[in-house]
């Protein structure tokens, strides 16, 4: 019997240097529905995945490299979306005068590999990209 293809959730941690502004961010920007919390930390369902942010006194500084001729923060974290939902997370940001370090685009136009993207940062300078599945782009 072959194994059916399913991803499993990720888990992931980043600092924060403000809890409070960024549970709103990620609650009330993102849309994340918030979970297990304490004093430092809080857990939230990003779009099927555990996210969580930690409370910390300091932050190192972030490095970007090269990517279709635009600077990419390092290190970041993101989700594959269904292209709908993509879209709709792209306008909501705009709407909330969100301000992108790479604006929606499809990169690599019309080349392998071609996808849409868009890079942010939470309040605390935590890098976050967000694609639509490839298939959806094509």
């Amino acid at each position: 019997m072959q194994k059916q293809n399913t991803i499993n959730p990720f888990h992931i941690a980043v600092p924060v240097d403000d809890l409070e502004k960024n549970r709103i961010f990620y609650r009330e920007v993102l849309g994340c529905v918030e979970g297990r919390s304490d004093t430092k930390w809080v857990d939230f369902n990003m779009f099927g995945h555990q996210y969580v942010i930690h409370q910390v006194d300091s932050k190192s500084a972030l490095n970007e490299n090269p990517v279709d001729g635009l600077q990419v923060p390092v290190p970041h974290a993101g989700v594959v979306l269904d292209w709908e939902d993509w879209e709709e997370l792209a306008e909501r940001l705009r709407l909330q005068k969100i301000k992108f370090i790479i604006e929606p685009y499809i990169r690599f136009k019309e080349e392998v590999g071609e996808q849409a993207t868009m890079f942010f940062l939470d309040p605390s300078g935590n890098a976050l990209e967000f694609n639509p599945h490839y298939s959806q782009c094509e």
